[in-house]
């Protein structure tokens, strides 16, 4: 395509909203004129749909749910007064707690003044705030945020190494629905046990971030933290970043929560507009089922050309990949749809994959995230009468050129800066995508049975290696090969037992031992196991 029908193409698909300061460039994906003509049946059972979902309509069937983070940022859409009184309290209750934290007002057990916050939470409960933490982060920061978010003991002495000296300048924020989220418990008690050396209570440095009535919910209580804040069960992890879960860290941090929300509530008002030219998710939702041909199996190449925003892809790949990854659609036939999300920053991007994105297979679609403002000041000129951020910026649109020279696809959004109102909007366009999306495509967006199947298998194998370690304890010295200890447990799963083994010798917590003999004919497979206590 010549140059001058780029142009006319980009002209008359470019869809652009100032009062979000957003624009979106659908102009080279490669649908044909007619597309949007032939799409809009699907798309107006979409909106009818979407309708429902926010009118308070059992929007997830498979855990009767409603589904409402929607009306997180305009609580007058929630379908009942309680539910609008529960979200404007949560806010004032947010607002109101940053500002004891921030004034002093409620301090460490030595009277000293907050200056870190910890985050514990894992999938979304840490994911979105920590992606918008991180692109707002500036250094008047009112306090410092550091997360936790696995079960990984190296992972989590790497976090409390940095805090390890101002432990009791740091407020500890444990977010879990149900409060049994394994990583979550397991990185509370780890932090919980640092405090105590430390000579310091725990509860008087801690809130909490839960589903009333859940065991969090319970120990918070039996604890006497100093706080605890809502989670709703309609309101699933990853799209929770607007909910408690992410405004308090948000808040504390000292991000204008009032205006993330503002960002999202503008962009959520312009994208439920059933006019397809001047819907910016209705347009993206679209191109995903242009690309995917509404089968799944696509890839979304993510590139922000901006350093504040390289986790966004990581954010994304949750919210998309676990609300669009299913094996099932809504009648129960078996359909594995799914659009696989990978992506780091431009430029960096020009030194690693993009390679393979022009020359390799054209399996993938590429979303381009452009922001217009450099810095908050002027920059200097570093060669050829161009500042870093105009090379930045020439980056961008060559990439965007040489794919397109491929015949690869590509969207485009572009944003004025990063700030409040800017990833408030972005956060509601991709959450109103994947569900338009999901609704196209007739997929439960707001479920995750893998996730589910993932964690009864993990405890399955807690439970083999919990039997392992007392089969060995029962008879302290005895040595047995992975074999010869499987056929006396009685253990088909040979593979895990052995791979439990392995792991457990190299730790010291069980006493469980190996023993490996000097001949030169022997493999790995032939080791012995045994207790020593």
């Amino acid at each position: 395509m010549d140059k001058l029908k780029h142009w006319d193409r980009f002209r008359q698909y470019l869809c652009y909203h100032e009062d979000i300061s957003l624009s979106l460039d659908i102009s080279r994906m490669r649908f044909e004129d007619d597309f949007f003509r032939q799409a809009e049946p699907q798309i107006e059972k979409a909106f009818a749909m979407m309708r429902e979902l926010e009118n308070g309509a059992i929007a997830n069937p498979d855990e009767n749910r409603m589904v409402g983070h929607y009306w997180l940022r305009n609580p007058d859409l929630a379908p009942n007064g309680q539910i609008r009184e529960e979200i404007n309290a949560a806010i004032r209750s947010i607002h109101e707690f940053a500002r004891k934290i921030h004034s002093g007002q409620i301090k460490g057990q030595f009277g000293r003044e907050f200056k870190n916050i910890l985050v514990i939470g894992v999938g979304g409960s840490g994911l979105g705030p920590r992606f918008v933490g991180d692109a707002l982060r500036t250094s008047g920061d009112k306090i410092r945020a550091y997360y936790l978010d696995n079960t990984d003991p190296d992972g989590i002495d790497r976090v409390m190494e940095l805090l390890d000296k101002d432990l009791d300048r740091t407020l500890t924020v444990v977010i879990s629905k149900s409060g049994s989220t394994i990583e979550t418990r397991n990185g509370m008690e780890e932090v919980k046990g640092m405090y105590r050396q430390a000579g310091l209570e725990f509860a008087r440095h801690a809130v909490s971030i839960t589903q009333t009535g859940s065991k969090l919910d319970e120990t918070h209580k039996e604890e006497g933290w100093l706080g605890t804040f809502p989670m709703w069960d309609w309101v699933g992890g990853r799209t929770s970043v607007l909910s408690p879960v992410g405004l308090l860290p948000l808040a504390l941090q000292g991000v204008d929560i009032s205006l993330l929300l503002e960002g999202a509530q503008r962009c959520d008002a312009l994208t439920r507009n059933e006019d397809l030219r001047s819907n910016p998710a209705a347009q993206m939702a679209l191109m995903w089922l242009y690309a995917t041909k509404g089968q799944g199996g696509r890839q979304m190449v993510v590139l922000p050309y901006k350093d504040r925003l390289i986790l966004l892809s990581k954010y994304l790949q949750q919210l998309i990949m676990e609300s669009l990854g299913k094996e099932l659609d809504l009648d129960g036939n078996i359909v594995r749809q799914g659009i696989a999300v990978y992506g780091n920053k431009g430029s960096t991007d020009q030194h690693s994959f993009i390679q393979q994105l022009l020359e390799g297979p054209d399996n993938f679609f590429i979303t381009f995230i452009e922001v217009l403002k450099d810095r908050e000041t002027g920059s200097p000129f570093i060669a050829d009468n161009s500042t870093s951020g105009e090379f930045l910026h020439s980056f961008l649109l060559g990439t965007r050129n040489a794919i397109s020279k491929k015949e690869r696809e590509s969207i485009t959004i572009t944003i004025s800066e990063v700030n409040e109102i800017t990833l408030g909007a972005v956060l509601a366009l991709f959450e109103r995508t994947v569900g338009l999306y999901a609704f196209l495509i007739r997929i439960n967006a707001y479920h995750q049975p893998g996730v589910e199947l993932g964690k009864k298998s993990a405890g399955e194998m807690i439970s083999l290696k919990n039997r392992i370690v007392d089969d060995l304890r029962k008879c302290s010295g005895c040595k047995y090969t992975v074999e010869a200890l499987a056929e006396k447990m009685g253990e088909e799963d040979i593979e895990a037992m052995f791979s439990i083994l392995r792991h457990l010798v190299h730790n010291p917590e069980h006493g469980i031992k190996v023993e490996k003999n000097d001949s030169p004919n022997m493999n790995i497979f032939q080791y012995v196991y045994y207790y020593r206590g």
